[in-house]
């Protein structure tokens, strides 16, 4: 059974993007946080299976959540690339849970998103993205908006900067949802950086509002995973980017002087990438030789 995807009325723009951006406090140094195979904890923690995946080709993280607890272990796949759909099909077969939604964070530019693939593997799986992307997909999803599987959900949060179009899935902030809350923040911010701002109708000035206001307001324990690392980090957590994020701890000048400085080289994949996710990835399997 597909379960319905269930809205709450939007948020205004301006209340979720304030101008000012909340003080940056200076910690101590923490304890690494680490990345959760399975909940271990009673009630609502049992429920999640939680599954992270890596691309290598792209450096792409790719999030597998699931409610085991519901007799249909429904699930979400979170950012996946078209190069793994085969491994993460096989893992979520051989896991026993059925896939609901095949989700994206933005229109990535670095590699081609597996939706497409998945639909047509699994005719049931609906395609998610944000209506600000401006890409196709079954469901379109705002700010403030809600993705149930089973008994979880998933909240979400605008943070456009990156690209026009992103977002943040933050899981449910409720007694019956596992807690630390977990949130995939897709290039918006990448552990101790944030993604780059000069193409796809980025904006260094919005990409720091919207950390700020959107992800640096979680509760401190929050556990951060991005949708690209190129360092061997996996997990971080609110605390400790608020602290030690190279980038986004600077005033907010000197942050986009930072962005407007990197000088990186054009994406080698965005030529192609980006068409094919506009319209939810490739639709059809290539045809064997």
């Amino acid at each position: 059974m597909v379960l319905p995807l269930r809205l709450i009325p939007r948020v205004a723009a301006a209340a979720r993007l304030p101008r000012a951006p909340l003080p940056i406090s200076r910690r101590a140094p923490l304890v690494p946080a680490l990345a959760m195979a399975y909940s271990t904890g009673s009630g609502a923690d049992r429920r999640l299976l939680f599954r992270q995946l890596f691309e290598k080709e792209s450096s792409t993280y790719t999030y597998l959540l699931a409610d085991v607890a519901d007799p249909n272990k429904p699930a979400v796949l979170i950012d996946p690339v078209d190069r793994t759909v085969d491994r993460d099909l096989n893992l979520i077969n051989e896991l026993g849970l059925k896939l609901v939604y095949a989700m994206n964070t933005h229109v990535h530019a670095d590699h081609v998103t597996g939706t497409g693939l998945i639909k047509t593997k699994l005719p049931g799986v609906k395609s998610v993205i944000s209506r600000a992307s401006g890409a196709k997909a079954d469901h379109f999803v705002d700010h403030g908006d809600k993705i149930h599987f089973g008994n979880l959900f998933l909240e979400v949060r605008a943070t456009p900067g990156h690209t026009a179009g992103c977002v943040t899935y933050i899981t449910g902030d409720a007694d019956s949802q596992p807690s630390p809350r977990m949130a995939f923040t897709g290039d918006a911010l990448i552990i101790r950086a944030c993604g780059r701002t000069d193409f796809q109708g980025g904006s260094a000035d919005l990409l720091y509002q919207s950390v700020h206001s959107q992800i640096f307001t979680l509760p401190k324990d929050t556990l951060l995973y991005p949708a690209h690392d190129y360092k061997g980090f996996t997990v971080s957590t609110v605390e400790e980017e608020v602290a030690y994020n190279a980038r986004l701890t600077k005033d907010k000048e000197t942050f986009k002087t930072i962005m407007d400085n990197l000088n990186l080289p054009y994406p080698k994949m965005i030529d192609a990438a980006v068409p094919a996710n506009m319209v939810c990835g490739i639709q059809d399997p290539p045809p064997k030789i």
